[in-house]
């Protein structure tokens, strides 16, 4: 059974995926006024080829709509996720441009 949370310490934190009771992955993140930037995904190789990056995505954006707050996709697989699916991630992605 795989389980998420969101884990913040002042700015810095992390969301954590368990399988099992056993950490599998986790992405580095920060929260600034209403700025969440993601820094890095990560996910055991035991976990590998899982979909365990996309569950990671799912929580950031769910936690994202859920604070009202803006992604900055610094992790090179989140914006990669943000460019191949722009609809689905508009509401949630922060661009210098606005």
């Amino acid at each position: 059974m795989e389980t998420t949370k969101v884990v913040l310490g002042n700015a810095r934190g992390e969301i954590q995926l368990f399988s099992d009771d056993k950490k599998a992955g986790k992405m580095d993140i920060s929260v600034i006024k209403n700025k969440l930037t993601v820094y890095h995904t990560e996910v055991d190789e035991e976990y590998a080829g899982k979909g365990f990056a996309k569950i990671l995505l799912d929580k950031l954006v769910s936690y994202a709509r859920e604070n009202d707050l803006k992604i900055v996709p610094l992790c090179p697989y989140v914006h990669a996720q943000f460019k191949r699916n722009p609809e689905e991630y508009k509401d949630v992605w922060f661009k210098e441009e606005e």
